[in-house]
């Protein structure tokens, strides 16, 4: 798609920022998948093969799942197709580098793109990275420049909070994406943990009981950090829609003066993010607009 936005900037991300197929084609946004491994086959994450049920059945099964990055070259690939439709410059902004390679390999193509482009590494995940991309996109819509619209997307992000809760760490442990967690969390197999990214890294918040008072955490911990401010407002899940229906309706009535008539978003996560934190998870994300 031709580049529309002022300067003909276009902008890229990946396919962890659950943006809609149909907002990424309307605004102009060029989404560079992830691969996800299942068994012996790889996928590029979107594909038929790798949907979000594909994914939690495999690991119900204890069927080896593994993610991987695109590659610098997949990147470059983007990032020249894009010039070719006369972009002038680009900008690149992605999940967090802490717990992927992705924003590494997009910084590694920007240096052979040719044209300039301008990365940011957003240390968030899912629904967070993608509300940064379109807050880039608005800047760049109304006129403003790539490194307006990179300093929005920051900006946004840092004041996002994410907080997810899962039904067992086993899933972060093989990936290596918990960390210090695993050490806080021990071996107390009862206890339930509620996470957060911090400083773009997976990391405890608090351990509850049951799934049903970590559920009721999550509410309490996003109607906090909503406060006063207008936010949006995400929940996502992975293979449990009756456990996120009930958030989204609880955050819905108590957030209802901070969206502003705006809906809570509802989604539930593809096949790289849903690889790392299995079936039953449930976040929530909350952005100050």
């Amino acid at each position: 798609m031709p580049p529309s936005q002022a300067d003909s900037v276009v902008l890229v991300t990946d396919s962890t920022a659950m943006l809609p197929s149909h907002v990424a084609a309307q605004r102009g946004i060029v989404v560079v998948p992830l691969q996800v491994v299942i068994g012996a086959r790889s996928y590029e994450e979107g594909a038929p093969e790798a949907t979000p049920q594909t994914i939690a059945d495999a690991l119900r099964e204890w069927t080896p799942v593994s993610t991987s990055r695109p590659g610098p070259a997949v990147f470059l690939e983007a990032y020249q197709q894009a010039a070719q439709q006369g972009a002038e410059s680009i900008l690149s902004i992605h999940l967090s580098g802490e717990v992927s390679g992705t924003f590494e390999s997009a910084q590694l193509a920007a240096r052979e793109a040719g044209i300039p482009v301008l990365t940011v590494d957003t240390r968030q995940l899912g629904f967070a990275t993608g509300y940064a991309v379109l807050t880039a996109a608005d800047v760049l819509a109304a006129g403003g420049s790539a490194e307006d619209a990179a300093a929005a997307a920051r900006t946004r992000a840092a004041a996002t909070t994410s907080l997810f809760y899962v039904d067992t760490l086993e899933y972060l442990r093989r990936g290596g994406r918990i960390g210090a967690a695993a050490a806080l969390i021990g071996s107390a197999l009862a206890v339930k943990p509620l996470l957060a990214l911090a400083e773009g890294r997976v990391s405890l918040r608090e351990k509850v009981r049951t799934s049903s008072r970590a559920l009721s955490r999550l509410e309490e911990l996003a109607v906090e950090a909503a406060g006063d401010c207008s936010v949006d407002v995400a929940v996502a899940h992975l293979s449990a829609a009756d456990r996120a229906d009930v958030l989204v309706g609880r955050l819905a009535e108590r957030l209802a003066v901070n969206l502003e008539g705006r809906e809570v978003d509802l989604g539930e996560v593809g096949a790289v993010l849903g690889a790392h934190v299995g079936p039953g998870m449930v976040a929530v994300v909350v952005a100050p607009r």
